[in-house]
């Protein structure tokens, strides 16, 4: 009986010792775990940050383009305005040029359209 209990004695310190290792193994694999966790939690907060200081500007930029495009036009339609103006006083000045030079000449044609377009409405 002396041998089974040293055998149930080696037993019960081998399986001591096998719990404690666990047990240690157990309480490292938690801490990785743990420290794993916090690393993907930054990573993913880093991502997130990253992706919306992205988004906005993107959003900046298009709207600084967008304000850019509108300022264009507008200074397109400016000019293009103050040309039709121009042309506008120009061909006034040219009419009244005509006018004061040949005034029977314009008597004449005015009519001449007058009857013209007379004729095409009567169709």
């Amino acid at each position: 009986m002396s041998t089974t209990n040293a055998e149930s004695g080696m037993r019960d310190w081998t399986d001591k010792a096998t719990r404690e290792r666990l047990e240690k193994d157990i309480a490292a694999v938690k801490s990785d775990i743990a420290t794993l966790t916090d690393q993907i939690t930054d990573a993913l907060n880093t991502f997130s940050k990253s992706t919306s200081k992205q988004a906005r500007r993107g959003y900046r930029q298009a709207r600084e383009n967008m304000d850019s495009a509108i300022d264009d036009m507008s200074e397109r339609g400016s000019a293009m305005m103050d040309a039709a103006q121009d042309a506008y006083g120009s061909i006034e000045e040219t009419l009244e040029d005509a006018i004061t030079q040949r005034p029977l000449a314009t008597v004449a044609l005015a009519l001449g359209i007058g009857f013209l377009i007379g004729a095409a409405w009567r169709r």
